[in-house]
């Protein structure tokens, strides 16, 4: 999924630089991205294919992800840099604090946040909705700045449940949230029983299409923070 999205991912600048070739009549030979070392290091093939890194863990859109026949010079100005670490540039160039604190999203989008077809119904409309409940609450009870990442997943599973007096057969959601400094490591943030049950009662009651919702308590490793 991961290699797919790179795929397409690449092919949208290459359409643009093609368009912009046409009417400037010049072609833009570089592309800057924002790639971090926990991609690199994530990414990089076993042992035996030449690397000198990890095994596999998941090929990032923006590095394991991206086509041989690439067409640009890759600039990649925080390549050997964790998230910690740009934040820290961040501040010495000035930037707003709201944008420093901003949990991570990733390259890819929402599609590796719903596990199996990204295109079957309304997933991911499901999931904007669900995620954003979640990130709301979070951020209503104050507890933002005191978590790295927060979002759901949208699982393919179905489970029974009732509403009034009316059988339900709807899908799974998981929550995840988890505390680190650069994303290499992680453990789940224990919310209080309160939170956990306020909302996931705002998301059953609003996303009609989830009648169960799951939080992972899973700490990386051996989980990675995200679910693809």
């Amino acid at each position: 999924k991961r290699k797919a999205i790179g795929g397409e991912f690449i092919k949208v600048f290459q359409d643009y630089r093609d368009s912009l070739e046409k009417s400037i009549n010049k072609c833009p030979k570089y592309l800057v991205q924002g790639t971090l070392y926990p991609d690199v290091i994530e990414s990089c093939p076993p042992p035996g294919s030449g690397q000198k890194h990890s095994h596999t863990i998941k090929s990032h859109h923006n590095v394991g992800g991206l086509p041989k026949d690439l067409q640009f010079t890759l600039i990649e100005p925080f390549r050997e840099l964790f998230k910690d670490e740009v934040r820290e540039v961040g501040r010495l160039l000035g930037v707003p604090p709201r944008f420093i604190s901003r949990h991570p999203f990733p390259g890819p989008g929402l599609a590796v946040r719903v596990m199996g077809d990204v295109t079957e119904g309304n997933k991911l409309d499901c999931l904007r909705e669900a995620d954003e409940i979640f990130i709301e609450c979070i951020k209503e009870y104050g507890l933002y700045d005191e978590i790295w990442q927060a979002f759901a997943v949208f699982l393919p599973i179905k489970s029974v449940g009732v509403q009034g007096d009316q059988r339900t057969h709807n899908y799974v959601l998981a929550l995840r949230a988890v505390c680190s400094s650069d994303g290499m490591t992680a453990d789940w943030y224990p919310f209080q029983p309160a939170f956990m049950r306020d909302v996931s009662n705002r998301i059953c009651n609003k996303v009609r299409q989830i009648n169960r919702v799951v939080y992972d308590i899973t700490s990386k490793p051996p989980g990675t923070i995200e679910w693809e």
